[in-house]
C-alpha cells in the first residue's frame, strides 16, 4: 500500500513540476510583449488572454503537487499540537465533508464545460483570437489528478487513525531549516556571538 500511496506522490509531483515550466513561457511572453509594445510600438492584443491562460494552468496544476507536499494552508496555530491521530481525525472529516464533493464536481463539471468548448471551437474574444478549448481541458485533468492525490491522501488518514502515526511522504526541496545548518557546519551559538561581537568591536574602531 506504502508503495501505491508514493508512487501517486511521484506522479503528482512530476505533473505539477512539468507544467511548472509554464512559468518560464509566461515570463518569455511577458518580457517579449513588454519589449514589443514600448520600444517596437506594436502590441499584440492576444498576448493578454495568453497570459491569463498560462497563468491558469500553472495555478490548476500546483493543487496536486501541493497536496502531495503538504503544502496547503491550513490552521497549524492549533492544528500542529494535536495528536497525530487527532489530526487525521480532522483531515479525514474535512476531505469528506468539503475535499471530495468539490473536486468531484470540478473534475465531472469541467470535462463537459472543456467538450462543449471544444465542440465550437471556442476562441478568445479580440482581434487575434485564440483558441481556447485545449486550455479548458487543463480543469477537468487537473482535478482528475489532484482527486487522485485526495484519494490517497485519505488512505493516510485511515492508516494514521489505525498506527497513530503519518505515513511517509515524497520528500522535495524544503525551506532552509537553520539549526539543522548548524549540526551540519559544526557551528554554534557560542562561535556567532562570538563572530558577531569581534565584527562589531571593529566597526567602533
Amino acid at each position: 500500500m506504502q508503495k501505491l500511496l508514493l508512487a501517486v506522490d511521484r506522479l503528482s509531483t512530476w505533473f505539477g513540476k512539468a507544467c511548472a515550466w509554464s512559468v518560464i513561457a509566461l515570463t518569455l511572453l511577458i518580457s517579449w510583449e513588454v519589449f514589443s509594445r514600448y520600444v517596437l510600438n506594436t502590441p499584440h492584443a492576444w498576448v493578454l488572454d495568453a497570459q491569463i491562460m498560462l497563468y491558469g494552468v500553472l495555478f490548476m496544476t500546483a493543487g496536486a503537487y501541493t497536496l502531495a507536499k503538504s503544502g496547503h494552508v491550513r490552521g497549524d496555530v492549533l492544528y500542529g499540537f494535536f495528536q497525530p491521530r487527532t489530526q487525521a481525525a480532522i483531515d479525514l472529516t474535512l476531505y469528506i465533508l468539503f475535499f471530495l464533493p468539490g473536486i468531484v464536481a470540478l473534475t465531472y463539471a469541467g470535462w463537459f464545460f472543456a467538450n462543449e468548448s471544444l465542440a465550437i471551437r471556442e476562441q478568445t474574444f479580440n482581434a487575434d483570437p485564440l483558441p481556447v478549448y485545449p486550455f479548458k481541458f487543463v480543469v477537468p485533468i487537473a482535478g482528475a489528478v489532484l482527486l487522485l492525490q485526495g484519494l490517497v491522501e485519505i488512505i493516510r488518514c485511515v492508516m494514521c487513525l489505525q498506527t497513530g502515526e503519518w505515513p511517509s511522504r515524497e520528500v522535495d526541496v524544503e525551506e532552509v531549516d537553520v539549526d539543522k545548518l548548524k549540526e551540519m557546519v559544526n557551528v554554534k551559538d557560542a562561535d556567532i556571538e562570538a563572530l558577531d561581537s569581534l565584527v562589531m568591536k571593529k566597526g567602533g574602531q
